[in-house]
């Protein structure tokens, strides 16, 4: 049977490699990658700082269609080339189905999206100017989680492919609510995420698919047995004991 999610599988070419010991094929997800299948709704990388989860999530998105820096397929600004090479080695299996829309969102660099929105609607065009699509509001004059919170609802629309790299970077906790409620909204709507993410609150959702990364390359891995929800729960059981621990093993000095 033909599935019809727009993307089903990610895999390295393995054999058009030409040194694993430079980076970022030294990286111990990108050196032990085979393939990846995807989730028809959500998809989870998780892990540590500088495991590679948002080095891998980047090329996945620029093999997709989408510019480095974020924004839709339409984007193509540069302030800065900071991604590496790694999507000229991926290989993406796609459905029979195209999405309607779709978005690469990088929390470090969304503000050169949004300056570069201001830009282009400052040119002449025949067209509507492109911040309607976010609500009408400059997203210069949002706060940052306001402005995330705004691409989510306004510009997020059904049958989309998502790309998010850590979307939780300026969310509070009760923001990271909203934007996993309106996730399911969309999921309903056949759209499509792969979302790199440190918060606990998103990776609750049901059914997707977590993949830890780590040292030891890629694997799936159950809710519950993932770090940051295992500290996390530990911390809040009892913060006390957890702030004596951390406060002995690190003792101020006169």
């Amino acid at each position: 049977m033909i599935s019809e999610q727009f993307a089903l599988r990610v895999t390295l070419r393995r054999d058009i490699v030409d040194d694993f010991s430079r980076y970022p094929f030294s990286l111990p997800i990108v050196r032990s990658l085979e393939s990846i299948d995807l989730h028809p709704k959500v998809t989870f990388f998780v892990g540590e700082n500088g495991s590679g989860k948002s080095t891998l999530l980047e090329a996945i998105a620029v093999a997709l269609g989408f510019n480095a820096e974020g924004g839709s397929r339409n984007f193509r600004f540069s302030n800065r080339e900071s991604h590496s090479d790694l999507h000229d080695y991926l290989r993406i299996a796609k459905g029979i189905k195209r999405p309607r829309t779709g978005y690469f969102l990088r929390a470090e660099s969304f503000f050169n999206v949004a300056t570069e929105i201001e830009e282009l609607d400052a040119e002449p065009s025949l067209g509507p100017p492109i911040i309607a699509s976010y609500g009408g509001r400059s997203l210069h004059e949002q706060s940052h989680g306001e402005s995330f919170i705004t691409l989510l609802t306004e510009r997020f629309g059904e049958q989309g492919l998502y790309v998010l790299d850590e979307p939780e970077a300026a969310l509070s906790p009760q923001r990271q609510l909203v934007a996993l409620s309106r996730l399911h909204q969309l999921a309903n709507e056949k759209c499509q995420f792969i979302i790199a993410t440190h918060s606990p609150i998103l990776m609750a959702y049901p059914d997707a698919w977590i993949y830890e990364c780590s040292a030891n390359g890629m694997k799936r891995i159950d809710y519950d047995d993932i770090e940051h929800v295992q500290v996390m729960r530990n911390f809040l059981a009892d913060p006390q004991r957890m702030l004596r621990v951390l406060m002995e093993e690190n003792p101020q000095t006169d």
